[in-house]
């Protein structure tokens, strides 16, 4: 765990590490005492098991709300960091041929194993500049027109579309709606749902909104283990229901927006384990557990002719937010 960087419900875990941290520089200082080395090494190997054991129970154990702070980690991977481990070759793509080039979403071609593939995600970023460059990660029209085109692309060459989702949304400002926000999100919706290759949706981070289900339409959609997909965020909903966005641990609870509250709703098709602690605890192993099952449904993808993926997608919509009416 980044010492530097942690959540509110990770202070007991971070306390232990840094007991530990000065032990290991005691140890070293005390090697030519043999007996206090020994000692020192031995409280070592039992704060790191108290640790980890720690570290399970907490981690089992999150509310929604705690699982919203893991999806936004500042540390967490995003589709830059996926695209450099995942994939080979990958060549980025930019603009949407109409207005100009938005950074907050990211896209090319790239080789999956050895079968070429179009990815697209959500871009955010780290330092305060390339936060601003890449809009928090909210994307305006033009990101949204920029990401149908290449899917359009995708489709001419007979290639399957992957997309990373992470994203607070889309960028609510007056340029962004006077460019035509709402239309470019429900086009890319309605394009998604007709074309004519595998379409494989991953939530990464933070799914917000119509600005992730603007890239958020295919045939398997993927959920990280502490990933969020929500049609609001909880400080948002709480806002309008309340009046009071400190009430967003409430309006998590509310949303159902865990990968595991999603996957029973079957809202999404498979939930990616993580490494313990998130996964930019061990980004190495988070991309190679992805990449495994990104491999795995393409090839099964792979199965279905064009008329049943396109079926299947139009099923698997429909179905979702069934209800029923009865007569009392």
């Amino acid at each position: 765990m980044a010492l530097q960087q942690f959540l509110e419900f990770e202070k007991p875990v971070v306390e232990l590490e840094k007991k530990i941290e000065e032990l290991k520089q005691t140890a070293l200082g005390e090697k030519a005492d043999s007996a206090g080395h020994i000692s020192c090494l031995s409280e070592i190997e039992r704060l790191s098991a108290e640790a980890k054991k720690l570290q399970e129970d907490i981690f089992s154990n999150l509310t929604p709300w705690q699982i919203m702070q893991l999806a936004r980690h500042p540390l967490r991977p995003y589709t830059l960091d996926y695209t450099q481990r995942v994939f080979t070759d990958f060549i980025e793509l930019h603009g949407d041929r109409n207005f100009r080039d938005d950074p907050a979403i990211v896209g090319g071609l790239a080789m999956l194993e050895n079968e070429p593939v179009m990815v697209i995600g959500h871009q955010k970023g780290r330092t305060a500049k390339e936060k601003v460059f890449r809009n928090f990660g909210m994307p305006n029209p033009e990101g949204y027109r920029k990401a149908i085109r290449l899917m359009s692309m995708a489709e001419r060459l007979k290639k399957p579309i992957i997309t990373f989702i992470d994203t607070p949304g889309a960028f609510p400002g007056i340029g962004a709606e006077e460019r035509g926000q709402a239309e470019a999100i429900a086009k890319n919706i309605m394009v998604m749902s007709r074309l004519k290759v595998p379409i494989i949706v991953a939530v990464i981070g933070e799914g917000g909104s119509g600005g992730a289900l603007a890239i958020g339409v295919g045939d398997r959609v993927l959920m990280l283990e502490y990933s969020t997909y929500s049609v609001i965020s909880p400080e948002g909903c709480a806002a309008i229901l309340w009046k009071d966005g400190s009430k967003a641990d409430v309006a998590a609870r509310a949303l159902k927006m865990t990968a595991k509250d999603l996957y029973r709703l079957e809202i999404s098709d498979e939930i990616i384990k993580e490494p313990l602690g998130g996964a930019h605890q061990d980004i190495e192993t988070m991309a190679k557990t992805l990449k495994e099952a990104l491999v795995r449904l393409l090839q099964d993808l792979r199965k279905f002719s064009q008329d049943e993926l396109l079926d299947m997608r139009y099923k698997k919509y429909r179905e979702m937010g069934k209800f029923y009416e009865a007569v009392i």
